[in-house]
């Protein structure tokens, strides 16, 4: 029997630290977790504190050298290096030639996780047009004759596994026409919304960081087996459903695609029109990995996703009614304090669903 194996690309991740504040711990687990969502196979962490910014690479010159010495005698063949920052093109390019691999930063791995995880033709029209809004100023790297990039790989991936366009008169031409595409799809979810506004049922939507659990726990609300995973947004489509609560009382319950630190602006955009069902909502249930307890600078892990979670739920305009729920309480080792409208819940055992 012949079994077909998909060869994971070999990745690096560079975490960059701007100020003494930032949680390094929590960049280096987080990029780290990204590019196991990309499926990339990450052979090595690297980190820098950047206290005196170099404008070629970001990264230091010993950190440069220290990076390519390991890329140059490691056992593994390296593919790529994945820096968690916002790269320029210019700067890619610079690194790119230093560690003679292909490089990519945080905004192009999390827009690749979209591409990968676009299933409808809304989510895959939204993550085209976020692709083609970072790749217009980066072009002169991505056409770069180096043979680095070419047109496979993390990074290089369209939604629907499609080649990326690398020509900026075809790219501005295809960018006007998905925002008409949008535009009409949008105009006709409106619609579709203001059907849902007039109905007296109520309206709620899950909200959260992402990998917190919200398709879980849609999926125990409604009975349901809608797609989840253990990986960053590994659903991206807005899912819509009737929840009912007792015999007389029924709502509308939908989820939304999981928020995370310094979300690239080009998704924020693109998938504006899926985030307006939160601001829709007669109540946000705002799900919480409860069971991220390391600490840093003072701060828990869990305690930090929701301070970044409802800083976006308030520029967006969200309501104020909102719910906590504390989720995969069975993997907590003790007691915790529970505030007021917060529930403490776990998926998996069904503890505090009711």
């Amino acid at each position: 029997m012949l079994e077909n194996k998909i060869d994971k690309e070999n990745a690096i991740v560079v975490a960059v630290c701007t100020k003494k504040g930032d949680a390094l711990k929590r960049k280096i687990d987080e990029i780290s977790r990204l590019a196991f969502s990309a499926d990339l196979n990450v052979v090595k962490d690297f980190y820098q504190i950047v206290k005196d910014f170099n404008k070629a690479t970001v990264l230091g010159s010993g950190k440069v050298k220290e990076i390519k010495e390991y890329i140059d005698t490691c056992e593994e063949i390296i593919d790529v290096v994945i820096v968690d920052y916002a790269l320029t093109g210019s700067q890619m390019k610079n690194l790119s030639k230093e560690f003679n691999v292909k490089v990519i930063d945080r905004v192009g791995l999390i827009i690749d996780i979209f591409a990968r995880g676009a299933k409808s033709r809304e989510a895959k029209l939204q993550v085209k047009l976020a692709q083609d809004l970072y790749l217009l100023p980066r072009l002169s790297e991505f056409q770069g004759t180096s043979g680095r990039y070419g047109s496979a790989g993390v990074g290089m991936r369209g939604p629907g596994e499609t080649k990326l366009e690398l020509n900026r008169r075809v790219l501005e031409k295809e960018m006007e026409a998905l925002r008409k595409q949008i535009e009409k799809i949008k105009s006709q979810r409106q619609s579709t919304r203001k059907e849902r506004l007039k109905s007296s049922q109520p309206k709620i939507a899950l909200v959260g960081y992402t990998n917190a659990g919200k398709s879980s726990l849609l999926n125990t609300l409604v009975k349901e087996n809608i797609y989840a995973d253990d990986k960053y947004f590994a659903t991206l489509d807005t899912t819509t459903r009737r929840l009912y609560l007792d015999q007389d009382k029924q709502a509308i319950i939908t989820d939304t695609v999981g928020f995370i630190s310094d979300l690239p602006h080009q998704l924020v955009d693109a998938f504006s029109s899926t985030l307006e069902e939160a601001v829709d909502a007669d109540l946000l249930l705002h799900v919480v990995d409860i069971s991220l307890t390391n600490e840093e600078n003072g701060e828990k892990e869990y305690e930090s996703n929701i301070r970044v979670t409802n800083q976006l739920l308030d520029k967006l305009g969200a309501t104020k009614n909102r719910l906590l729920v504390l989720n995969k309480s069975d993997l907590l080792e003790g007691p915790i304090v529970i505030k007021e409208n917060e529930v403490l819940v776990s998926t998996k055992t069904k503890r505090g669903i009711e």
